[in-house]
């Protein structure tokens, strides 16, 4: 797992590279290169936040592991909401006379995220202020032996946290799904859409198993399924672009998307 975790990470940092390689190319101006980039960093901390649950639970572990998990997932969730929301934006935004045009400035994608970040940083930090997660040794669950395991601390902090992150993914979902169909050459509407109903489904999945489970199988679940997310917010929302820029360069081209402009004016 932890070999898979760090190999992964590098993945993201790949797709960064060629992004930044192939900046001025039309999919990636207009799939907004900046904050593409904010994901695909948050994407690798995702894939290494998992190194917190590997292992024995030392005391230190046990604090950090579940708010920095919240926080680095709530910022690649607000990423791709922000995403969204802009391209909904630009849309309304071309009708003649329109009050929307404000809302296409850069810093409005930043303070979105900023936002809902700092909403998951206010509950982390109040989770961690009143009631900390910590580590303690279990014998409830088998009397005859003794298992180092982490306490939540306070259980409402912890589903306040992970409630929070599928109020994002939900959002981005709904906003996404109702802007799939906007004429645009790169509409991305639909990738995020895939990418939400992937991620939302294995964390669905993840609640009723840990649930039934006990020990280091919640761990090495919750590993699971921190990467299995992670692995379907890349495939879907990356995979696809690096395919054009890499393999299909014609159509990565302002004469491709000028051809297509007049088809859809005939």
């Amino acid at each position: 797992m932890t070999a898979t975790s760090i190999v992964s990470s590098l993945v993201p940092v790949a797709i960064l590279r060629i992004f930044i390689h192939n900046k001025t190319t039309p999919i990636v101006k207009a799939n907004n290169y900046s904050i593409c980039c904010l994901l695909l960093v948050s994407l690798s901390l995702c894939f290494l936040c998992t190194l917190a649950f590997i292992g024995y639970p030392e005391p230190k572990k046990c604090l950090l592991r579940q708010p920095a998990f919240g926080m680095i997932f709530a910022f690649c969730i607000s990423c791709i909401l922000a995403k969204t929301l802009m391209v909904v934006f630009a849309f309304l935004s071309t009708k003649p006379a329109s009050s929307l045009k404000i809302l296409t400035n850069p810093w409005v994608s930043y303070i979105i995220i900023c936002i809902c970040s700092l909403i998951q940083v206010i509950l982390s930090i109040t989770w961690l202020s009143l009631k900390p997660p910590f580590s303690e040794h279990n014998t409830q669950t088998k009397p005859e032996i003794i298992s180092a395991v982490c306490n939540m601390g306070s259980p409402t902090a912890f589903w306040s946290m992970f409630g929070y992150l599928g109020f994002l993914a939900i959002t981005s979902f709904i906003v996404a799904f109702l802007a799939r169909g906007l004429p645009d050459s790169f509409n991305e509407a639909k990738c995020i859409t895939f990418s939400m109903l992937s991620f939302l489904s294995v964390w669905v999945c993840f609640i009723p198993a840990s649930l039934s489970a006990s020990g280091k199988y919640i761990q090495l679940m919750e590993v699971f399924a921190i990467l299995a997310s992670s692995w379907a917010l890349v495939i879907c929302m990356f995979v696809p672009k690096c395919f054009i820029i890499l393999f299909r360069p014609n159509i990565n081209s302002m004469g491709h998307l000028m051809w297509k402009k007049r088809i859809l004016h005939r």
